[in-house]
């Protein structure tokens, strides 16, 4: 017997306009990196979405166009308060954790999330039951420009002997580019502060717009790395957790610090100093002359709300 084909209810409409808050790389309740998630945002503009984005006021905004596959994943964008950025690695695991709690009632292993950089697949780890784990494979690494390590101090607030000088500072991307800025100690990571005319100014060298610094010292002796990452161009002056950042710095890790191996696992801890402590897994691979890197995080939802 087929059931009457009544109109959706209003309870059915407002579920399929949600929002959601999460905290992505996340080891406890209110830590890692918070994300908005708004679902079936189709009919909102781009205007729409840089607006809800400055309205949330977190780093990036992650909007699933609509419950629908198209070509085999869903659709995403992600909107800082500014503009629409091809990839995030946090907004994607979101949207991803998302999709899979909400929608897709079953233990998956995987999806695709089609973004505005092109398709991600997504992984998903288990436990008693319970999504554990979300991991997305980022893009190829691509290594850029080297700078000097006098020019990016100076950028940093810092003197030119806190960088490391054994590696390189490099533009790096594996799906958003940063600029990768070795230093000697945590110290180092506490003390760097962006100066505005120099970052001005450096942007006018590279292609990156985001700084990503990192020290193998760390507040927790379990972690490889402690790192802060900078982005003011996109407006956000420091994330708590920035998942396509350790996409690059597994990338660098694997080949300047340990170009013998052929792959590499890391903990990199995040967002201590601004009081949102995250942990972040990146996984590098030598595949013949491309590196790989997977990154992956908990995610806990927060709340959930509906939208007009």
């Amino acid at each position: 017997m087929l059931l009457p084909d009544r109109p959706p209810s209003e309870e059915a409409r407002a579920m399929e306009h949600s929002f959601y808050l999460l905290d992505v790389f996340a080891e406890g309740p209110y830590s890692g990196n918070q994300l908005a998630v708004f679902r079936n945002a189709a009919l909102l503009s781009d205007e729409d979405m840089r607006r809800l984005a400055g309205e949330v006021h977190f780093s990036e905004t992650a909007f699933i166009l609509s419950d629908a596959l198209r070509d085999g994943g869903y659709d995403v964008r992600v909107f800082t308060p500014t503009e629409e950025i091809p990839f995030s690695g946090h907004a994607v695991l979101g949207a991803a954790y998302v999709l899979r709690h909400e929608l897709v009632d079953e233990p998956v292993t995987g999806m695709r999330i089609n973004l505005g950089g092109g398709p991600l697949e997504i992984s998903f780890t288990y436990h008693y039951g319970s999504v554990d784990t979300v991991w997305v494979n980022q893009r190829p690494a691509e290594f850029g420009a080297t700078l000097q390590p006098e020019t990016v101090a100076a950028v940093l607030g810092l003197d030119a002997a806190d960088i490391d000088v054994r590696w390189p500072v490099q533009e790096v991307s594996t799906g958003l580019p940063f600029v990768v800025v070795p230093l000697r100690s945590l110290s180092a990571v506490r003390r760097s502060r962006v100066a505005a005319d120099e970052y001005a100014s450096l942007l006018q060298k590279v292609s990156a717009r985001a700084l990503y610094v990192f020290s193998s010292e760390s507040y927790n002796p379990d972690n490889d790395f402690n790192v802060r990452m900078f982005a003011h161009y996109y407006g956000i002056s420091e994330d708590a957790a920035t998942g396509a950042g350790a996409g690059c710095l597994g990338a660098f890790a694997l080949r300047y610090l340990r170009p013998e191996a052929a792959s590499l696992d890391l903990r990199i801890e995040q967002g201590y100093e601004i009081r949102r402590p995250s942990l972040l897994f990146a996984r590098a691979r030598r595949e013949k002359d491309v590196t790989r890197v997977a990154v992956g995080g908990r995610v806990l939802m927060v709340a959930q709300g509906h939208f007009k």
